[in-house]
């Protein structure tokens, strides 16, 4: 068997030192310049589109894939479990569950970035936690200060006016997060349900300060295998 896993997230790196030692290869995107060394043989990159993708897996005689990259790279996970079924490869989706509103929170969930404009008002201050992947969609925020944290400094301007970058690598405490919404002057959040105890601390922080958080929902889930922990994850591995 050889397994590969797609990465992008904490715990597909948890799942790699699992399986180290073992028959598999972990892919990543390289959304970020400088990614975390993985405990497993690794490619960094695309696959050229579905074509590209289909022939790697044959090339490579990959036998079972484990998608462990972000809930909201919907695209990648369709293509994926679309084109295994058809090569009747085993495949599976790790998807962390997504957050849930505590006592205190003030979430207002909205189904897009587009959305977002509707429920600030002009003049705030809007704390992106989204990425630069389609910060373009934000585009209609005029009149606010739009603050978009990413992990490597950029190397284009700001897509529209009124905005600009923050550099900044996880993880980050609750503490981290206070001061800097305080010293920002954060009126709004706008965060993906993305789940995950390591990037909520900027929804407890958002919590402990009032601020409300616009929460964008996860794309529409598919028909293929989903867990939902590692050990299920490393389980599914075992069973094959």
């Amino acid at each position: 068997m050889t397994l590969l896993l797609l990465g992008g997230t904490g715990e597909a790196r948890q799942i790699a030192a699992h399986l180290r030692g073992t028959d598999a290869v972990i892919s990543l995107a390289g959304a970020t310049r400088n990614p975390e060394t993985q405990p497993l043989p690794t490619r960094v990159g695309g696959f050229g589109g579905a074509d590209g993708f289909e022939r790697y897996l044959q090339d490579a005689g990959i036998t079972a894939v484990l998608d462990a990259t972000h809930p909201f790279a919907h695209k990648i996970t369709e293509r994926t479990a679309r084109i295994c079924r058809s090569l009747k490869v085993p495949y599976v989706q790790f998807l962390r569950p997504a957050w849930v509103a505590e006592p205190g929170d003030n979430w207002t969930q909205i189904l897009d970035e587009t959305e977002a404009a509707h429920h600030i008002p002009t003049n705030a201050v809007v704390f992106l936690g989204t990425g630069r992947q389609t910060l373009g969609r934000f585009a209609n925020l005029v009149g606010r200060e739009v603050i978009c944290r990413q992990i490597d400094p950029p190397t284009d301007d700001f897509p529209f006016a009124g905005g600009r970058f923050l550099v900044g690598r996880p993880p980050f405490s609750v503490e981290d997060e206070v001061a800097l919404f305080r010293q920002l002057g954060v009126d709004c959040l706008v965060v993906k349900n993305a789940g995950g105890a390591p990037s909520r601390t900027k929804l407890t922080a958002a919590r402990q300060l009032g601020i409300p958080v616009l929460m964008i929902k996860r794309p529409a889930q598919g028909d293929w295998p989903v867990v939902d922990t590692v050990e299920a994850a490393l389980d599914w591995v075992r069973a094959l």
